[in-house]
């Protein structure tokens, strides 16, 4: 009885490590599909395809193409730019504008790192109210991570503290978009980080108080 046992634990063993194999390609399959296509155009089908699978065994580990979009970006993009923008909060802290100028470049390296997969973010948020849901809640979370950028707010102006973040977000995310990848503005990388910090470095900066 012991060796059935043993013998059971094992193919136990095997099969979870093949399931978790199956999913790691699926993510692999849809992140590189994704990057290539967008959203809009890649299907189930496509993505099992990738990997050899069936509809029916990409079904056993994702709900659909929204569940798997949220996964990759759960795993790298989402996480990434929350402790960016908490590294921010210490830039603001230092009430340095050349720290600031530094990180303006490295935000713009960081589109870079991720621009592949923006068109796909973008058309999912377009096209899925649950994506929608979700991408705006990822949004809020960048200005609540700054603890120290809204301490320095008034308590009845925290809300427009929260906006200016997210403002600057969007700005630096279709600044990016039209010049990386449209090329639709004609600027120097540096030229550019230099702009934008005399937009955004005062725009965040508290209000005096009284």
């Amino acid at each position: 009885m012991s060796n059935a046992t043993g013998t059971g634990s094992r193919r136990g063993t095997l099969r979870a490590e093949q399931k978790r194999a199956t999913r790691a390609r699926l993510l692999e399959s849809a992140l590189a599909l994704f990057s290539a296509r967008g959203y809009a155009a890649v299907t189930v089908d496509d993505i099992a395809a990738e990997v050899g699978c069936s509809r029916a065994t990409f079904y056993l580990h994702f709900s659909g193409k929204v569940e798997i979009l949220l996964e990759l970006a759960q795993g790298g993009l989402a996480p990434s730019a929350l402790a960016f923008y908490q590294d921010l909060d210490r830039v603001l802290d230092t009430g340095s504008r050349a720290e600031f100028a530094d990180w303006v470049t490295r935000a713009i390296e960081w589109f870079h790192q991720y621009k592949d997969m923006l068109p796909a973010w973008d058309e999912a948020t377009a096209l899925e109210p649950e994506f929608r849901a979700i991408a705006r809640e990822g949004i809020l979370a960048l200005p609540n991570s700054m603890t120290s950028y809204l301490a320095r707010w008034p308590e009845d102006r925290r809300d427009e503290a929260r906006l200016r973040v997210e403002l600057l977000v969007t700005q630096l995310e279709r600044f990016f978009t039209r010049w990386a990848m449209l090329g639709t503005i004609d600027v120097s990388a540096e030229r550019a980080t230099e702009v934008l910090t005399d937009i955004w470095f005062p725009a965040l900066s508290a209000p005096a108080t009284r």
